[in-house]
């Protein structure tokens, strides 16, 4: 007696150790993508405010030094050195935005290559659909 419905009853397909290797590599995959995309939308949120921070320090006085975080600690800095530190914050930023692009192509490669083998074994016995984010 089986508690599925006829149409997703198995044709007994056995799952293979090979298989359940590549089944748990598709979910260690699928888990990366998910924590990579959470530092990207992080990443992104911090890039727009030094985007942000780059337009107010155009219209900035000269004359009066700037508030700037470094690590945990604020400094006064004068206008100059606090752009200059502003252009290398937001090249690190967009250098480690790129890092973690790639690193999403990566996990999504890798998950499709996984789909199309498992798919072609097991068909409609399995789900590898992942919730978009």
């Amino acid at each position: 007696m089986s508690l599925l419905p006829p149409e997703e009853e198995g044709d007994g397909i056995e799952v293979a150790w090979e298989d359940q290797q590549k089944i748990n590599t598709f979910s260690k995959l699928n888990t990366r993508l998910s924590d990579i995309q959470d530092q990207l939308k992080t990443k992104l949120e911090e890039k727009e405010y030094y985007d942000d921070l780059s337009i107010e320090l155009e219209l900035a006085d000269s004359s009066v030094p700037i508030l700037y975080k470094l690590g945990e600690a604020f400094f006064y800095l004068p206008l100059g050195d606090a752009r200059r530190q502003l252009k290398g914050d937001t090249k690190r930023y967009e250098s480690e935005i790129e890092g973690l692009r790639g690193r999403v192509e990566e996990c999504e490669k890798g998950m499709k290559e996984l789909k199309v083998m498992l798919y072609a074994k097991f068909g409609k016995q399995i789900n590898l659909e992942t919730t978009p984010e």
